[in-house]
């Protein structure tokens, strides 16, 4: 099989108070989320270039979609810092997990922190 250039091409993270959850991943982005009605679900989109062929992702209450903190997980783009996301998640109503820590110089630093749905999420940066 010929390789892909990601692995990932879309990822949904289920809530279940919309307007809840647009807030804090609002404040932790520290931007205005886009939405729309998509069929019977309710989609936010997180920062993205679509454009420049960037990944996207996305918030979604629907009834096939229920917030979980076991199974598949996430690790969300963090910018050029995952710090800065990181120290706004407590005060939009979340709970960091795992503080920012380094990997290796080569893959960058790690955090993770649970959404006010109860997703456990993580984010990386290089620095």
């Amino acid at each position: 099989m010929k390789l892909f250039k990601d692995s990932i091409f879309w990822v949904e993270i289920a809530v279940a108070d919309f307007d809840r959850a647009k807030k804090f991943y609002s404040t932790i982005y520290d931007y205005d989320m886009p939405d729309i009605m998509a069929g019977p679900n309710q989609m936010g989109f997180l920062p993205h270039d679509r454009d420049a062929g960037g990944i996207g992702a996305a918030i979604v209450k629907g009834a096939d979609y229920t917030p979980a903190n076991i199974g598949i997980k996430i690790v969300l783009n963090g910018g050029n810092d995952l710090g800065d996301v990181l120290d706004r998640v407590e005060k939009a109503g979340g709970k960091v997990i795992m503080p920012k820590k380094q990997v290796s110089p080569s893959f960058g630093c790690l955090g993770a922190f649970e959404d006010t749905e109860g997703n456990v999420i993580q984010l990386h940066s290089m620095k």
